[in-house]
């Protein structure tokens, strides 16, 4: 009676909930967690590089500053812009009036001295002359010693006014050989073969050349062009000279060049624009340093032009058909050398299940996107690249590169 009475209809209830409840927490307890998800990728066969990426801008291999070294207006100018001219052809042509007239100035001085000279060489004769006459008369007591020894003093005197007149006929030539020079220089000749890329001063203009040496055009060699490269000071002590370089134009990045690193410049591209160690110092800390690679390549179709910007790789090392896995799966480092990574079998994989097993590798190349492996995997064994777990369930712990290399 008591207990009819004990179970009235809400204690059934609330007893029924009660038990669901503590049946879905010890269910929830005990209940296995769901498997990890997973990402895993083949270990495949291909090519590896190691590289160094730097940007750099093309130029002429040889670029010529043709000037003028002469004063006066520029009346013709035989070339115009993109012209080839081989060397000795006629560039431009500068009025030489004032260089004629220095010329012939030059010219009646040096006549005027010669003729001076031929005036000092009769006097020096005639001084002889009479030193010889005076000499033989002394000989038979029929002359003064005393003329004789003037007659002697005039011989010194007009030897000395011959060798007077010598240098001067000497300094007159020279100054008549710099005129007829100076006349010259108004005849402006290509230095070498080339190409014509800039004209700084058109026909009519006026240069000066007392003041500085005015630039009439630009002469350039692009039948070979160089390439100076900006490398960052972190990846400059790789970088030697000898290495394989390609490089793609920004216009035609389906073009590959192919050339070799001639040189790295031993001094930061900020050197040359620095006055001093304080410039420098301050400049280096607060901007990156980077060093000039240097390298050429021929340009026989003219494709590469002045000033074109250059996306190079500079090849570090390389190898062909490596065993190759992403540089992601590799996890911690062990004191053999050798990297641990997470193996899934293929058939486990497809499926959407199965283990990962734990394997020691050992890496050869690694590029940080790819890395060459040397023993402990077979071509077509999947290895796990990410490892997250599936929701519901306790977070573990992502392989990838969660390792020191």
């Amino acid at each position: 009676m008591k207990l009819r009475k004990w179970l009235t209809p809400w204690r059934v209830v609330m007893a029924v909930v009660v038990l669901i409840v503590v049946a879905l927490v010890v269910r929830g307890h005990f209940r296995k967690p769901p498997p990890p998800a997973i990402t895993t990728t083949a270990a495949a066969r291909g090519d590896l590089e190691i590289d160094v990426l730097a940007t750099g801008t093309i130029e002429a291999a040889k670029l010529v500053s043709v000037g003028a070294q002469a004063t006066g207006e520029i009346k013709h100018l035989y070339v115009a812009l993109g012209d080839k001219v081989k060397k000795g052809d006629p560039i431009a042509e500068i009025d030489s009036k004032q260089q004629d007239n220095d010329l012939q100035r030059a010219s009646a001085v040096l006549q005027s001295a010669r003729a001076d000279l031929s005036s000092r060489k009769a006097a020096l004769k005639q001084a002889e002359l009479a030193v010889t006459r005076l000499r033989a008369l002394v000989a038979i007591d029929a002359g003064s010693h005393t003329d004789l020894e003037a007659a002697e003093a005039n011989v010194d005197s007009a030897r000395a006014a011959v060798t007077v007149a010598e240098s001067t006929i000497a300094q007159d030539a020279l100054a008549e050989d710099t005129a007829r020079v100076n006349v010259g220089y108004a005849h402006v000749v290509a230095p070498m073969d080339g190409t014509v890329v800039a004209i700084v001063t058109e026909q009519g203009q006026t240069v000066n050349s007392v003041q500085m040496s005015p630039t009439i055009i630009k002469l350039a060699r692009l039948d070979m062009m160089t390439v100076k490269a900006q490398i960052s000071e972190a990846d400059v002590p790789r970088v030697k000279a000898g290495m394989p370089v390609y490089f793609t134009l920004l216009g035609d990045p389906d073009t590959r060049y192919e050339t070799t690193l001639r040189a790295v410049e031993p001094g930061p591209t900020t050197l040359a624009s620095d006055t001093g160690t304080t410039t420098t110092t301050s400049s280096s800390a607060a901007t990156a340093v980077y060093y000039n690679g240097i390298f050429d390549v021929p340009n026989p179709q003219g494709k590469l032009r002045i000033a074109m910007t250059a996306q190079a790789t500079i090849v570090l090392d390389k190898i062909k058909d490596a065993l190759l896995i992403p540089s992601a799966a590799l996890g911690a480092k062990g004191k053999d050398g050798r990297y641990t990574v997470r193996v899934v079998s293929e058939a486990a994989a497809s499926a959407g299940a199965g283990v990962p097993q734990d394997r020691r590798v050992r890496i050869g190349l690694d590029n940080r996107v790819q890395a060459q492996v040397l023993d402990g995997l077979k071509a077509g064994e999947r290895v796990v690249t990410s490892e997250a777990q599936a929701p519901g369930g306790a977070a573990s712990a992502a392989s990838g590169a969660d390792g020191a290399k």
